[in-house]
């Protein structure tokens, strides 16, 4: 007689149950950016068990990375974020459909992703206009996206929290958002943010793990608790 298979997702269906656990698996989710905040986002979605993932960013693994992003290995060094970032997830989760797309999101391919196909969008895009782009089509399309705000030059993890970007406060970031979005008539936005003020303001910003992990963790938390909103026993 054959044992039964163990689950993978039996401690997430202590939360979530099993609606939630079905609902994770028949999701399909995109992540812009799989930097320092995307790369933990993409790690968290692939664990919660979401059944098909889009990752996206046309960037390469560089030393300079190695300090804080989940991509960054000597073994990765010079690969490309996105597809090291599949890899990593193929391993979490082998019946993940998921797609490695070696691209920046820019003005050049904004056209080439429609985003209706998603039930869920998570930026984490550096540049401004991208971020704005995003949030534009995304409420266009009527589709939940959460857009990362700032998490550099600080070290550490506190006060990080998910808020309408009108509700913000204390982010440099974000008050550079609400102005972009409101000519663009885009009242409302789901952010992850910080309220405290950056520690530094050099250029590149100063980064290390603590920031940019927490704030990816909360980008995931917040599309599980979307996806999971009903039949979700304790989402909040």
């Amino acid at each position: 007689m054959n044992s039964p298979q163990p689950d993978p997702w039996a401690r997430s269906r202590m939360l979530v149950g099993d609606a939630g656990v079905a609902a994770l698996k028949d999701s399909r989710v995109a992540v812009f950016g799989v930097g320092g905040v995307g790369g933990y986002a993409c790690e968290a979605l692939a664990r919660a068990g979401v059944g098909a993932l889009d990752v996206i960013d046309g960037d390469t693994v560089a030393m300079s990375n190695l300090n804080r992003q989940i991509v960054a290995l000597t073994s990765t060094l010079g690969c490309n974020k996105a597809e090291v970032m599949a890899q990593r997830i193929r391993d979490i989760n082998p019946v993940c459909q998921v797609r490695a797309i070696p691209r920046f999101y820019t003005q050049d391919t904004w056209d080439d992703w429609p985003l209706d196909g998603y039930d869920a969008i998570v930026d984490a895009v550096d540049m401004v206009s991208a971020k704005v782009e995003l949030a534009v089509r995304a409420q266009q399309a009527g589709v939940f996206i959460v857009s990362a705000m700032g998490a550099g030059n600080r070290i550490s993890p506190a006060g990080f929290a998910a808020a309408d970007i009108q509700d913000t406060s204390g982010c440099p970031l974000a008050r550079v958002m609400r102005r972009e979005l409101k000519r663009r008539g885009v009242a409302h936005l789901r952010v992850v943010y910080s309220p405290v003020p950056p520690q530094v303001t050099v250029q590149p910003p100063g980064s290390m793990v603590f920031a940019p992990g927490v704030a990816g963790l909360w980008l995931a938390h917040e599309v599980v608790a979307q996806l999971t909103r009903s039949g979700a026993p304790g989402m909040v």
